[in-house]
């Protein structure tokens, strides 16, 4: 999988923009548990992390902007009204992503299996 840095830059610049904003933070607590959802305030931003200071009590984390990527955490952000989950796009998997043609996009190769078709002219 590859996550590309634009995506990374626009995720930091949209937490950035909402410094103070309330959030809440759903992350899972194990395997057989349900995933764990707190109320939060973003703090800072940095580079490759964010921080949060929790509401119910008064502890700091920080968090990867890859884990959001990677659906390690969700944030749902408070406009006023409700909380809105943050919109994240899908990572792009550039495997797949190069190798996945429509059929009539993919041309035929004349060395395809390792062998190719010589015209035999007759005498």
């Amino acid at each position: 999988m590859g996550i590309y840095k634009t995506e990374i830059a626009n995720m930091r610049k949209n937490i950035g923009e909402n410094v103070g904003q309330k959030i809440i933070i759903k992350e899972p607590t194990g395997k057989r548990s349900k995933p764990e959802e707190r109320g939060a305030t973003i703090e800072k931003t940095y580079k490759d992390y964010f921080m949060v200071r929790y509401d119910s009590v008064n502890r700091v984390s920080s968090y990867n902007y890859t884990d959001l990527f990677m659906k390690t955490i969700e944030i749902s952000m408070f406009d006023g009204n409700d909380y809105i989950p943050l919109d994240i796009p899908d990572v792009a998997d550039r495997k797949n992503k190069l190798h996945k043609l429509a059929p009539e996009q993919i041309k035929q190769n004349p060395l395809q299996n390792g062998t190719m078709q010589i015209p035999v002219e007759s005498a």
